[in-house]
């Protein structure tokens, strides 16, 4: 499986939520079940503090979906700028980098 590469955003002090929609290498829908997946998101990759741990979950593993979020009450502690973030699965034996991209954090206007 290559690595799929997408950009995110995420809003200070809201919640973030994104689906992925993962593939085989013939074009059809990675079966999840089974598989567990960590996900964090750091300054630049070498870093050794994490700006935040995404929680991950597969609403249709069947389909390949996994999707990451974030609650409002992690990204009001984020600073806004660009960082880097990945996904990690495991299907009990490989460890797979299934995707990677930056994620820009941007600053609102309107709190409360």
């Amino acid at each position: 499986m290559a690595v799929y590469v997408s950009n995110i955003v995420i809003d200070v002090g809201s919640d973030f939520n994104q689906t992925f929609y993962l593939e085989t290498t013939s074009n059809t829908p990675l079966n999840l079940t089974g598989y567990t997946a960590t996900s964090k998101m750091k300054k630049h990759p070498s870093s050794s503090s994490t700006a935040a741990t995404f929680a991950v979950s597969f609403p249709g593993p069947t389909n390949g979906s996994l999707a990451l979020s974030l609650g409002s009450t992690i990204t009001s502690g984020l600073k806004p700028g660009r960082y880097c973030y990945d996904i990690l699965l495991n299907d009990g034996s490989v460890k797979t980098r299934a995707v990677e991209g930056s994620a820009l954090v941007t600053a609102g206007i309107t709190t409360g």
